[in-house]
């Protein structure tokens, strides 16, 4: 017996045929998207750790650079705030030491001045007052006002003097 097909046997071949070739490539698709997706994850993974290797060498980078960069303005700064401290204390030292120099030197002289108005009070009491005094040649004596009573000479027109002799 032989069988004879029908439309409708036909129709169920194929469409049981095209049901397992469906489910075939179903399964074929959904296996081929598994691993394309297991490789996508595995790039991705390896993305990510290289871009994190990446990110900590750069950061490392950074702070080696920070920590170079805040060194240079510290020692520039150190530098200029030494240079002005040392060079105002400097200053300082020399012109108080100048100040002081002065002072001193100031109250030498006028322990000096007053030794010399002290020696002169003194040489006028010995010498009675009496001031020689050259005048063209002619030496005179000036004499204090009120010892002659009719001095024969005058020194600067009112001072009372005695001619001394040259012989």
């Amino acid at each position: 017996m032989e069988r004879t097909s029908t439309a409708n046997d036909l129709t169920e071949r194929l469409r049981k045929r095209l049901e397992s070739e469906r489910r075939e490539i179903e399964e074929l698709t959904a296996s081929e998207l598994e691993r394309l997706g297991e490789n996508s994850r595995r790039v991705a993974r390896n993305a990510l750790r290289s871009i994190e290797r990446d990110t900590e060498e750069a950061t490392g980078k950074v702070r080696e650079l920070l920590a170079k960069a805040w060194q240079r303005p510290l020692i520039v700064g150190l530098s200029l705030w030494l240079g002005f401290f040392g060079g105002s204390w400097a200053t300082m030292r020399w012109l108080s030491r100048s100040i002081q120099n002065r002072i001193e030197t100031r109250a030498e002289l006028n322990r000096a001045i007053e030794d010399a108005r002290r020696t002169l009070a003194q040489l006028e009491v010995d010498t009675w007052g009496l001031v020689f005094h050259e005048i063209k040649g002619e030496r005179f004596a000036v004499v204090p006002d009120g010892v002659l009573a009719d001095p024969p000479w005058w020194v600067d027109g009112d001072r009372p003097a005695l001619k001394l002799s040259r012989e």
